[in-house]
Order: structure tokens, then C-alpha cells, then sequence
């Protein structure tokens, strides 16, 4: 096994999610953003699986940027080799628009502590093996998408409607599992403005992650368990 890890964005690294692979499992780690135009993704060949990771950027405004180009090509040849992917929040977004889905404003901008609810098709997918059918989860997502067609819908939320999606061997979360409260700071530190946009501040936002941080690491081990396994 070996996984690669795109990282799209300084500040919001795979946190939890890369420590359980860097006790398990050889795996590589991309600073994608630091690209220049001379550097190329590696043969997909060289991997079992991959995770694609967020950033601030519109999953609308990609072809915007040169190393978000170059992702936007290879995310299709992970999806032609049928090799498990993990997409998370704008990882997922550029992911389910490849596939022929859409990225739309959510509803409300989500920022904090949520819930979110799986779905029958959710309840019976590996991913999500021995999950409760709700749990906690953070947020900072301004977007959504919506299924690909042929898509399932793994996860409910509110007002995002759509969590979570399945296609073959893809997956699309918008929600975070991954980060600690330590994390929360980092985020809110460098995106203050946001906060404004939803009336929370930097300290509520902190304190709704730290609430359920011990409850999202047990579930970001067992997300990261259940990958690893297909």
C-alpha cells in the first residue's frame, strides 16, 4: 500500500487524517500549491490511494490557477484507475464536478461544530462501517456539491443537504473530521473576514471544534481505517 496525500493550502493541512497513514502506511505528502510550472503530479501508477484536500479556492475557479490546472487533469486519471479517492470539502467539490456534478453556494455558509446524518446508502458503505448514523463534524465550506450522476448520497446535513457522495471508487466529503482545536485557531486565525459573514466569533468557533474533538478523532481513525481498506 501507498497513499499520496494532495495538500491544496497552507493552513489547512490532512491533520488527523495524515497522522493514522504515518503510523500505518508509506505514503507521500504534496504540497500542491507550492508547484512551480515545471513540476508534474507522479504516475498514478506509484500509488494505492489517494486523498485530495481542501482549500479556499472555488472548485469554480481552478483553471484560475496553474497548480489547481494541472490537478484538475490528474484527478481524472485517479478516477480512471479505479483506485479508492477521498475527496475533502473543496477535495470532494473538484472531484464530484469532474465526474459531472456541480458546485453550487450552499444554502448557508457553514462554519463550526454541525451534525450530519448518513443515509441508508450511507449506513451500508464501507467508508462509513461502524459509524452512528449521526455524529459531529466541523465546518468551513461556503460551497457544496451536488451528486455526480450515478452518484450516491451518503450524508445529510443542515442547510447543507449533501455531506457526502460515493461513485465507484470516489468519495466526496465537504465535512472535517481531520482537525483538532489547534487546527480551528490556525483557521480562524487566517480567515477572520469569514467569521464576520456568519456572526460567530473566532473564540465560539474554537470552543464548537474542541466541544467534539475527542468524538471526531475516534471517527477520523476509523474513516481513515475503512479507506485504507478498499
Amino acid at each position: 500500500m501507498n497513499i499520496l496525500i494532495i495538500q491544496n493550502d497552507p493552513p489547512e493541512t490532512l491533520g488527523l487524517y495524515e497522522e493514522y497513514i504515518k503510523t500505518h502506511e508509506p505514503y507521500r505528502l504534496i504540497h500542491a500549491y507550492k508547484m512551480s510550472e515545471e513540476d508534474e503530479f507522479p504516475p498514478i501508477d506509484q500509488y494505492t490511494h489517494f486523498i485530495i484536500g481542501p482549500t479556499p479556492i472555488s472548485a469554480n475557479e481552478i483553471l484560475e490557477y496553474n497548480f489547481l490546472t494541472k490537478e484538475w487533469a490528474y484527478l481524472q486519471e485517479i478516477i480512471e484507475s479505479n483506485k479508492p479517492c477521498l475527496g475533502v470539502c473543496c477535495g470532494g467539490q473538484m472531484l464530484a464536478k469532474k465526474m459531472g456534478g456541480s458546485v453550487l453556494k450552499s444554502p448557508s455558509k457553514e462554519i463550526g461544530g454541525y451534525n450530519v446524518t448518513l443515509t441508508e446508502h450511507g449506513l451500508s458503505d464501507p467508508l462509513f462501517k461502524a459509524f452512528p448514523r449521526e455524529f459531529p463534524v466541523f465546518h468551513w465550506h461556503s460551497d457544496m456539491f451536488t451528486l455526480p450522476p450515478r452518484g450516491k448520497l451518503l450524508a445529510t446535513g443542515n442547510p447543507c443537504p449533501i455531506q457526502a457522495f460515493r461513485k465507484n471508487n470516489v468519495w466526496g466529503i465537504i465535512f472535517h473530521l481531520e482537525i483538532t482545536s489547534d487546527d480551528a485557531v490556525r483557521w480562524a486565525d487566517a480567515y477572520p473576514d469569514e467569521l464576520k459573514d456568519i456572526g460567530k466569533t473566532r473564540e465560539q468557533v474554537i470552543e464548537e471544534c474542541k466541544k467534539d474533538e475527542y468524538d471526531m478523532k475516534i471517527l477520523s481513525k476509523k474513516l481513515m481505517e475503512n479507506f485504507l481498506n478498499q
